[in-house]
């Protein structure tokens, strides 16, 4: 007869405990099956199951009104615009439970698998830990990428408004052709103040905005600097744009060199590893030999 241990009893009751909570969530929330249909897959994998997170969090009673959802939702505003942030806010965390929580359930099986093993049974449960973290810092990871692109693009922008304005075309002209000569993330909020503009916005309301939009310091900084020109006039705003547009390539030279350290650092780790994969090559079969 095959003795039951108390660890044993555990991982079951454990693993029966997730099971069902994973199937009356299931039930729960099936009828808001469809409700994330409309998600981009690339960023949303497997999203026909987030209905699934979503009951979860909507039977905790989740608020959504922490310091860090505050600033995840103000951060997705400017991803997706602002009168879907509170959607995408959800989503996030509709897909960081649902996926764990799928993960999860295949700790007590995998247990049974490896016949007792609790290696098995922690790797899994790390597995859901390490899912619930990963999916979370893939959209501030994306936000990251957005911010990046921008600053690589800035000074180019920079240059060629300084340039425009500097051979007499007046600030909103100067910004309407700058802002249909490129196409990336920097260039298409451009195109969005252009908008706002021709429908009633002031200059200094839609860089404002534009400023916020992008969230990147240095160009929110850059911006503030523009409408003070501007509200000085075209002359002493040729001369702001000159001296900014020095600035602003001396910053993207800081932001090379600093990517550059990064990608040394990166590069560290898996040297490290291998390092360390060696030595221990070394080191146990000499230990082994001493043990004979």
């Amino acid at each position: 007869m095959q003795v039951v241990y108390p660890v044993d009893l555990f991982v079951i009751a454990f693993g029966i405990a997730v099971i069902v909570i994973w199937f009356v969530m299931f039930a729960i929330g099936l009828k808001n099956a469809n409700l994330f249909d409309k998600l981009p897959a690339e960023d949303y994998p497997l999203k026909e199951l987030y209905f699934v997170g979503f009951a979860l969090l909507k039977c905790v009673k989740k608020e959504y009104k922490t310091a860090k959802d505050r600033r995840l939702r103000r951060q997705l505003s400017v991803i997706y615009q602002e009168k879907y942030a509170e959607f995408y806010l959800r989503a996030v965390y509709c897909k960081q439970i649902s996926m764990s929580l799928l993960v999860l359930a295949f700790a007590a099986p995998m247990y049974c698998i490896a016949q007792g093993s609790m290696i098995a049974f922690t790797a899994v449960i790390a597995g859901a830990g390490v899912t619930f973290y990963y999916y979370g810092e893939t959209t501030v990871s994306k936000i990251s990428k957005r911010s990046e692109d921008m600053l690589i693009e800035f000074p180019n922008v920079a240059s060629k408004l300084a340039l425009l304005i500097n051979s007499g075309m007046i600030l909103r002209e100067a910004w309407e052709r700058v802002a249909k000569s490129g196409k990336g993330i920097l260039y298409q909020e451009m195109r969005r103040s252009i908008i706002l503009m021709r429908n009633g916005w002031s200059e200094t309301d839609a860089l404002f905005s534009f400023g916020q939009r992008c969230m990147v310091p240095e160009i929110k900084k850059f911006t503030s600097t523009l409408i003070q020109g501007a509200k000085k006039g075209n002359r002493e705003l040729a001369m702001i744009m000159t001296r900014q547009s020095k600035e602003v390539w001396e910053l993207k030279r800081q932001f090379v060199r600093r990517q550059g350290e990064m990608a040394n650092n990166k590069l560290m780790i898996p040297i490290f590893l291998t390092f360390i994969g060696i030595l221990i090559m070394v080191i146990v079969p000499i230990f082994s030999n001493l043990g004979v």
